[in-house]
This record gives C-alpha cells, structure tokens and sequence, in this order.
C-alpha cells in the first residue's frame, strides 16, 4: 500500500469512525450459530492471523495506551519488512482480571498475572501472503484457528465497571445454556475512544464449547 494513499485512507476512516462507520475497516468473517437470551450471539469464526501486544500491567495504568502504540507502530511500517497495513476491527483486549476459575487451558495470547494484552486482526490478504515479523519483543504473530466465540453486545464507554457487568450477564446466560465457557473474557472493540459513545460497539466475549448431550 502506499505511503500517501495509505495515511490519505487512515485519515478517512479517522473521521468517519466518530460516527460509528465501519465500512472502512476489515472485519473476521463469522456465522451465528445461536442466539441466547440478552442478545448474546454464540459465534463461528474463521482461522484469522493477528500480531499481538503484551505488556508489563503492574502499577502501569498506561498499558494499554502503549499496547495500542505497539500495535499502530507495526501495521504503519514499524516491521521487518517496513509494510503498511490497513487496520481492521475489532481491537482485542485481555486482562488477568477477567479470568474466570476452573477452566480448561487459556486461550493463546490471553494475559498472565501481572500483563495486559492487546491483539489487532491482520487483514485477509496479509495473512494469506505471511504477515512480516515485528521489531520489538512485546509483539508476536498469532495464528488464530478457527473457534466458538459467545458475545454480548453494549454501546457507550467500555469503563472497568461496564466491563464487569457485561462479564457477569454473558456467563450468566451461558449458565443456563448448552454452551461451557472455556478460558478468559476479554473485551472487543470496534471504535476508537474519539466515537460518539452511543455509536460505538462495544463486546464481552468468551470462547464456548457445546456441552456434551
């Protein structure tokens, strides 16, 4: 992608993401397997490719400002191969506060006690051509496979405190559903901090499993 092109089209999306367009931006194709009650969606989606931060969290209220900065330094060039790469949606994010106990294995990628990680989905064709390798060691490729994914959808700013009760109403409704969630909760966003906040999408999300019959 060039260089003028490339900034000429991430301004563009700048401006329209404050009212909460996404044309714009890539996103993971998925088919809705089941809708529960509270509007959660129990996903299917493709094996994508993403680059990944992790970042020191203890005592450092900025980390996920400087995950974000990792992540945004590598898709504008910041790589071994010095490659643009266009910004996709949603923004993926993990905090060790979010585990949930008992529990099989963490998923790939989700936080450990004392980080926070931030992941970015690379667009189709970077991943189909092999994404270029990050400079800086807080960044890793990640291989996502295909997976079940259970969403619970909310508008305005993604606080800490909204975070936990969205939390708590998704893995309350798969409680009572055929659905085991497996790993942690983590958050996806899909605007920027600037969008109006009524317009911004919002998720809570856990990988699921079907329970057995």
């Amino acid at each position: 992608m060039g260089g003028i092109f490339y900034y000429l089209l991430t301004f563009a999306e700048s401006v329209t993401s404050v009212f909460g367009l996404r044309f714009a931006y890539e996103q993971p194709r998925y088919a809705v397997v089941e809708t529960l009650s509270h509007h959660v969606e129990v996903r299917r989606y493709e094996p994508r490719a993403a680059i990944e931060a992790t970042v020191d969290a203890r005592n450092n209220p900025g980390a996920a400002n400087q995950a974000f900065q990792l992540l945004f330094n590598y898709i504008t060039g910041a790589n071994k191969a010095q490659q643009k790469i266009a910004m996709t949606a949603p923004v993926r994010m993990d905090r060790a506060s979010q585990r949930i106990a008992m529990t099989v294995p963490v998923q790939s990628g989700t936080s450990g006690p004392d980080t926070f990680s931030m992941r970015f989905f690379l667009p189709a064709t970077v991943a189909q051509s092999g994404p270029p390798a990050p400079l800086d060691p807080r960044l890793h490729l990640v291989a996502v496979p295909a997976e079940t994914i259970a969403a619970i959808r909310y508008s305005g700013v993604p606080s800490r405190e909204a975070q936990h009760r969205q939390a708590d109403t998704l893995l309350t409704v798969l409680a009572g559903s055929a659905w085991r969630p497996e790993g942690s909760v983590f958050q996806l966003s899909y605007d920027p901090p600037f969008t109006i906040p009524f317009r911004r999408r919002n998720e809570m999300a856990v990988r699921v499993e079907a329970l057995a019959h």
